[in-house]
């Protein structure tokens, strides 16, 4: 059995929800529940990051950090919590607003929990009843220190009133020409982490702008490479989905043969997407922002460190898509002895869409220290 497509919002279904709030629990199926070497590397080539402090051992021992340690994003690795769905309803990833307290050094072990901290009720042009879910995540190591702690937004909307409102249908999905291809390869030659090197608070100024990091084009294959490292909680393949699917049958809808699949296919199913609204199959929320973390920690280098990061994830990136990082410094200003650059932080298309806005706050070193 499957969910029909055509499902709505009532208040019953919302009222249940609203009774999960402020309840701490572990998020259920996490991928990873100890940072290995292995698992950092995954995570990091699934963004494409190739820094060697995430998995080189002999460079790693050099830096401040004494050893390899994960990529900011990589607890998105060890649960990513939904505190609960909503039978027929779509849920669509709408952020992250991350606080670092420490790094994840190798063989960490991770323990993950989640709560679901509001629930509010919208109405909008891309869909008619929908709700604003936030979710909370709590990580912490194994001797019960926090790692991080993660607000990710879910918008939770009518599956076919999105379809019926047609906000995306005029957008044609990008083919691309072979000089348009040569252009970007030549780009993507030139980044490179900065590394070793460190970039001083005392270097920087308000109104510069970040070192941009390209991304795309969006390929099936970049998700596919992104849900390697990262290991998505929806996607059950054979007896682990079929064992799922008799708890939930609600949870899942029929494909083009009738066979029950999960709605997560709007990431590499073209009709699929566009039956929820999308203009085509696109990119998973936790990788563009997973993006932005690496542009930063390109900029900052090694001597660096990520303390909050905040992504809304406004518009969406579809296959074909290219996308641009990019970042301006907004203030500076010295905290506890920390010498801070506060930042905003956008990805762009090729249509001069930002399809996700920001802000980032990261410590450098100083000359005086």
């Amino acid at each position: 059995m499957s969910t029909p497509l055509g499902s709505r919002l009532t208040d019953d279904m919302i009222d249940a929800l609203r009774q999960r709030i402020g309840v701490e629990r572990p998020i259920p199926y996490p991928y990873n529940t100890e940072a290995t070497r292995d698992a950092i590397r995954h995570f990091a080539h699934g963004i494409g990051d190739l820094n060697p402090l995430w998995q080189d051992a002999s460079y790693a021992a050099q830096t401040r950090w004494g050893g390899i340690i994960a990529p900011p994003c990589f607890l998105f690795s060890c649960g990513f919590g939904r505190t609960g769905g909503l039978p027929g309803v779509h849920g669509m990833f709408a952020g992250s607003e991350w606080t670092f307290h420490r790094p994840v050094r190798a063989s960490t072990p991770i323990q993950a929990t989640m709560q679901l901290a509001e629930v509010i009720e919208k109405s909008g042009q891309f869909a008619g009843r929908q709700i604003l879910q936030i979710d909370e995540s709590i990580y912490r190591d194994g001797d019960g220190q926090i790692l991080a702690t993660a607000r990710n937004p879910v918008m939770r909307t009518e599956r076919q009133t999105a379809q019926d409102k047609g906000k995306y249908a005029r957008i044609e999905q990008k083919t691309w020409t072979a000089d348009e291809l040569r252009a970007i390869d030549e780009e993507l030659a030139q980044q490179q982490p900065r590394g070793a090197t460190p970039r001083y608070w005392q270097d920087v100024s308000v109104g510069e702008a970040l070192t941009p990091m390209l991304k795309g084009p969006l390929t099936i294959t970049d998700c596919i490479g992104w849900l390697m490292g990262w290991g998505s909680p929806f996607v059950r393949p054979h007896l682990v989905g079929f064992q799922y699917r008799q708890r939930h049958p609600a949870a899942y809808i029929a494909d083009a043969r009738g066979v029950p699949d999960v709605p997560e296919r709007v990431h590499w199913e073209d009709d699929f997407a566009r039956a929820v609204g999308a203009p085509g199959a696109y990119d998973y929320g936790p990788q563009r922002v997973s993006w932005l973390g690496h542009m930063l920690s390109h900029w900052m280098g090694d001597d660096g460190w990520l303390r909050t990061l905040k992504v809304q994830v406004r518009q969406f990136n579809i296959v074909g898509d290219l996308t641009r990082c990019q970042g301006v410094i907004t203030a500076k200003r010295i905290e506890d002895g920390e010498h801070l650059v506060d930042c905003d932080i956008w990805a762009e298309n090729q249509r001069q869409e930002r399809t996700a806005l920001g802000s980032a706050t990261v410590a450098l070193p100083s000359r005086s220290q």
